[in-house]
């Protein structure tokens, strides 16, 4: 959508330690220290950027009487995984330590991100987690994002497979390009050909149908066992690291991440990753608000 400015807000485009990002700001100060939002755009980290996510930035400074940084994270291919992960804690960093100069109380900043930037949202925040000399992530928005990367037959990718524009197929084939590798991996991937079975049966208690609620499962059908392909694996290892995959992270961190909002979609793929990871923090006591668009598409 072409740019439009928002006559109540102070728009100024910086860098914070050279990662270029978008901050608005409201034209009228306030008395008070205000909250703060990170925003981490979607894009399966290879498009999007601080221009296309303009409005829903000033809509959410408006909104929420909230001063919001937009990150214009690096992108795939021309900059390799974890360049965009890494930059979004740059930024987040950043931000807590400098947020009185903006107005900001530190300890009111959310981390917000659609997609993709919900991965990067999620993973900054578990980094996060053992630092001790910045101020803590006040909460943590997920809006339809990509946790894992190891089971792509959950009953949202089956109910979902053929879906227009985010498909099962275009998930994994989005993905594979995001990391450059080969695209001719993709069915061994869909097949769950790249994960050992003994990771299988670690990451059960965790990434498995059987804690979707019933109400989500309706026609959903076990897949046929595959067998394990090593070079499938070699070649994608890093669809198993935590920075890709969330839901892998350990007990000991989750139970410290800071509160939690996930919106899901009934018509999208990802709707179960963002099903199971409500269910981990909240078996963590991390609390948790989940708003699900039941009409929704990704």
């Amino acid at each position: 959508l072409p740019a439009w400015r928002d006559s109540t807000l102070l728009v100024k485009d910086l860098h914070f330690d050279e990662v270029p990002v978008r901050i608005y700001l409201p034209r009228i100060p306030s008395s008070n220290r205000q909250r703060g939002v990170l925003v981490f755009h979607g894009g399966c980290g290879t498009f999007g950027s601080i221009r296309s996510h303009e409005r829903i930035c000033q809509y959410l400074a408006r909104k929420s009487d909230s001063v919001v940084v937009s990150v214009g994270y690096r992108l795939s291919p021309e900059h390799a995984h974890p360049a965009q992960t890494l930059d979004c804690l740059t930024a987040t960093v950043h931000f807590l330590k400098s947020a009185k100069t903006y107005g900001v109380d530190p300890n009111r900043i959310i981390v917000w991100g659609d997609s993709v930037g919900g991965t990067f949202t999620a993973s900054v925040c578990q980094e996060l987690v053992n630092r001790r000399d910045i101020p803590k992530i006040r909460a943590q928005v997920l809006v339809y994002p990509i946790l894992q990367a190891l089971n792509f037959n959950l009953p949202s990718h089956q109910k979902n497979a053929f879906m227009a524009i985010f498909s099962q197929e275009r998930l994994v084939h989005f993905i594979l390009k995001y990391l450059k590798k080969d695209c001719s991996l993709k069915e061994a991937i869909l097949a769950g050909s790249h994960v050992p079975e003994d990771m299988n049966l670690k990451i059960r208690k965790w990434i498995n149908p059987d804690l979707i609620p019933e109400t989500y499962k309706l026609g959903y059908k076990p897949p046929l066992a595959t067998s394990f392909l090593p070079q499938v694996h070699e070649e994608t290892k890093e669809l198993l690291e935590i920075v890709l995959s969330p839901l892998l992270a350990e007990d000991a961190v989750v139970c410290h991440l800071p509160d939690t909002c996930i919106i899901t979609c009934e018509h999208d793929v990802l709707r179960d990753d963002g099903l199971l990871y409500k269910k981990r923090l909240e078996d963590n006591n991390v609390k948790v608000t989940w708003y699900h668009v039941e009409e929704g598409f990704h």
